[in-house]
């Protein structure tokens, strides 16, 4: 990347390309925290303008309008706030754990339904600096949900919204129409989620298949009927599940219950035995391991395996010279020991 080609300040206060990579780095991390005590302020702010109703003066029916219309937030952003908002209402305490970066938007959406006056600082303390899936995890185990039943159905047909919705005038906004959406819950608005946790050890899934599918699950239903007469979802799936692991692991890392006795060291060759990839991935926990600044990378998808010392410089594959690295880190390390990135300006 150029000089010209690196991303300046929006207010061409100084070109970021002139910071030295620690400066940078100092830089964002004040930015995100400057951030936070905006968004604070913002949900405070909401929270009075929930409040008084101001935006029943404003020609908006509720202040998920107001905001996606008149501040023109996405959607998902509005709900965030909105929910946050209230939220804060109730649980003054929100508002410093949001600041201090204890607990973000989409935690406190998530947190906001089981708090109480007495279980709140023991649940933001449970929640700190834990991810949206970790906050559902104690939200299922605090408030268990049972059991959804199996079902297969149909996705119905979306019917377009009318062609001409009325339109009502935002006082004081010039020549910024508001267009009343058809009414519809906040909760409709966001995506679902490949699983939700409903309680300790259960989760909820949903998801849309083909006709394909439908055909295929069916007929192993009806193949499973001797062992599992009553046909449930969950444990054919799971039964698939484990007939396709297996393969994909032999396939990914050479796993087998009964490996051969090989070689650890193939000289002049990229190919990789597969006692090699099996230790490996023992070894790395089938988990990134580059270690950067601030720790180790936690990424487990889109593995591979790298070369610590390159093979075009000698590198063998043995377990000692090859590790696991996602993708990004795998380009990262090349990138870097060819001298295909930028120098640093230290």
């Amino acid at each position: 990347m150029t000089r010209a080609d690196s991303v300046h300040s929006p207010r061409g206060e100084c070109s970021l390309a002139d910071l030295s990579d620690d400066a940078l780095v100092t830089r964002v991390a004040m930015l995100v925290q400057t951030e936070r005590r905006a968004t604070t302020e913002v949900i405070v702010a909401l929270a009075e303008f929930d409040r008084r109703k101001l935006y029943l003066g404003q020609g908006c029916s509720s202040l998920f309008t107001y905001c996606t219309q008149v501040l023109h937030l996405s959607e998902h952003a509005a709900f965030n706030r909105i929910e946050a908002a209230r939220a804060a209402s109730r649980f003054p305490a929100l508002l410093t754990a949001l600041e201090q970066g204890f607990v973000n938007l989409a935690t406190v959406r998530v947190l906001a339904p089981i708090l109480t006056p007495d279980n709140q600082l023991r649940l933001l303390d449970a929640a700190r600096f834990k991810s949206k899936r970790d906050v559902e995890h104690l939200v299922a185990s605090e408030r268990p949900q049972p059991d959804v039943r199996d079902s297969i159905r149909s996705a119905p047909t979306a019917r377009l919204a009318s062609a001409n919705p009325p339109e009502v005038p935002a006082p004081g906004v010039s020549g910024q129409p508001i267009v009343k959406t058809p009414a519809t819950t906040l909760a409709t608005q966001q995506p679902p989620a490949v699983s939700t946790p409903i309680a300790p050890e259960r989760f909820k899934f949903q998801f849309t298949a083909s006709r394909a599918f439908e055909n295929k699950f069916r007929r192993a239903q009806t193949l499973l009927r001797h062992s599992l007469p009553h046909g449930e979802m969950d444990l054919i799936l799971e039964r698939g599940l484990d007939l396709l692991i297996p393969t994909l692991e032999k396939t990914k890392f050479g796993a087998t219950d009964r490996p051969r006795s090989t070689s650890d060291t193939v000289r002049d060759s990229r190919h990789i035995p597969a006692a090699v990839k099996r230790e490996v991935w023992k070894r790395d926990s089938g988990r990134c391991a580059f270690v950067g600044t601030l720790g180790r990378c936690t990424e487990e998808a889109f593995l591979e395996f790298h070369h610590v010392i390159p093979f075009a410089e000698g590198g063998a594959a043995t377990t000692t010279n090859i590790e696991l690295r996602c993708r990004a880190h795998n380009a990262y390390e090349a990138q870097q020991h060819f001298g295909l990135l930028p120098p640093c300006d230290h």
